[in-house]
C-alpha cells in the first residue's frame, strides 16, 4: 500500500510581521523560514531587500496581504555606508571593480553637494538590477555579459544626510526616498560628483511605509520564541506577539468609520452613502471599518464609498 503523505495544517494568521532581514539571507529565503514556523495560509512580503543589505522586512499574512502595495508605495529610510576610491560594475561589494580613483573626499566638499541630490531627480538604475530590458532581467542579461543600457527615470528623495565619516575611506549616509530609488545608484552618482569613485559596502533598511526598527523581529527571536512555546503553546501565542494588525498598514489612508448595517452592505460589495457634514466626497484610497476593524478598500465617489477589496476579519 502506497504510503500516505501527511500535510500540516495551515494556520490562519491576518496581519504584519516586520522581519529584522540578517546580511546574507535573500528575501524569498526569509520568507521561506518563516513559513516553517508558522505555516501559513497565505503570506508575501512588501518589497525585495538585497542578501547583501539587513533590516526592514515587512512580511504580509492573510488579508493583509491586500495592503501590500499601500506598503510598498510608502517612504523608504536607508542607512548605507559609501567606501570611496572604487566604483564595481554592481555598485556594492558584489562586483568587480571597474573604476578607481585616489580622490578622498572630505566633509565640507560632500555636504556642500547633498542639496544636488534631494527632490525630484533622474537616476539610471544599477545593471545587475531587477529592471525589465526586452522582456528580460537586466541582471540575467548583464551576467551573461550583453552590454545593458538602461535609461535615467526620476526617483523622489526626501531627505540625503551625511551621518558620520568614520575615515578617510568612509562615509555613512541615511536617506529617506521614495518607490524605485537604488541606493547603489545613488551612492555612485555622490562619488562621480565628488570627482571620485565609490560603492556600498553596507547597507541597512531601517523604514518602510509606516513599519520601522521598533517594529522589527529578529529570525533568531522567532526561532527561540517557536522552541518554547511548550506542550500547552500553540500558533496563536506566536501570533500575539509578533503579528501587528492589518490597519497598521493602511495610516496613510483615509479612514472611514461606518455602521454594522452599512459594514454589513460594504462586504456585499454594496456602496454606502457617507453621513455627516465632514464626510469626503471623493478620495481614490480609502478603507471603511466597524469598531476599528478594517472592513474594506475603496474609493469615494460623488460621497459614496465604493468597496474595491472587502477584508475578511
Amino acid at each position: 500500500m502506497a504510503r500516505q503523505q501527511v500535510r500540516r495544517q495551515r494556520n490562519t494568521i491576518n496581519g504584519w510581521l516586520v522581519l529584522d532581514k540578517p546580511y546574507g539571507l535573500t528575501s524569498n529565503d526569509a520568507l521561506s523560514r518563516l513559513k516553517r514556523i508558522l505555516h501559513p495560509q497565505k503570506v508575501g512580503h512588501a518589497g525585495t531587500l538585497d542578501p547583501r543589505a539587513s533590516g526592514c522586512l515587512p512580511i504580509a499574512f492573510g488579508e493583509a496581504t491586500k495592503t501590500v502595495p499601500f506598503v510598498m508605495d510608502g517612504r523608504k529610510v536607508y542607512r548605507f555606508e559609501v567606501t570611496w576610491g572604487a566604483e564595481t560594475s554592481t555598485d556594492d561589494t558584489e562586483g568587480e571593480v571597474v573604476a578607481t580613483s585616489d580622490v578622498r573626499p572630505d566633509e565640507p566638499a560632500i555636504r556642500e553637494v547633498l542639496p544636488e541630490f534631494v527632490g525630484t531627480i533622474m537616476q539610471v538604475p544599477p545593471i545587475f538590477s531587477a529592471i525589465k530590458v526586452d522582456g528580460e532581467r537586466a541582471y540575467d542579461l548583464a551576467r551573461e555579459g550583453e552590454e545593458v543600457e538602461l535609461q535615467a527615470r526620476p526617483i523622489d528623495v526626501h531627505r540625503l544626510d551625511l551621518v558620520e565619516m568614520p575615515d578617510v575611506n568612509r562615509a555613512v549616509f541615511e536617506a529617506e526616498c521614495g518607490k524605485g530609488t537604488y541606493v547603489r545608484a545613488l551612492a555612485r552618482d555622490l562619488a562621480r560628483r565628488l570627482d571620485t569613485c565609490g560603492h556600498v559596502t553596507v547597507l541597512r533598511r531601517l523604514l518602510v511605509g509606516p513599519f520601522g526598527e521598533e517594529d522589527m523581529v529578529s529570525l533568531d527571536e522567532l526561532v527561540e520564541a517557536a522552541e518554547n512555546l511548550g506542550e500547552d503553546g500553540t500558533y496563536e501565542d506566536l501570533v500575539a506577539e509578533f503579528i501587528l494588525p492589518v490597519r497598521e498598514s493602511l495610516e496613510a489612508l483615509v479612514e472611514l468609520p461606518v455602521s454594522i448595517e452599512d459594514a454589513a452592505k460594504i462586504r456585499q460589495g454594496m456602496p454606502v452613502l457617507l453621513r455627516g457634514r465632514d464626510a469626503p466626497l471623493s478620495c481614490d484610497a480609502a478603507y471603511a471599518s466597524h469598531a476599528g476593524v478594517p472592513v474594506a478598500l475603496g474609493a469615494i465617489e460623488k460621497g459614496r464609498f465604493q468597496p474595491s477589496r472587502v477584508f475578511h476579519l
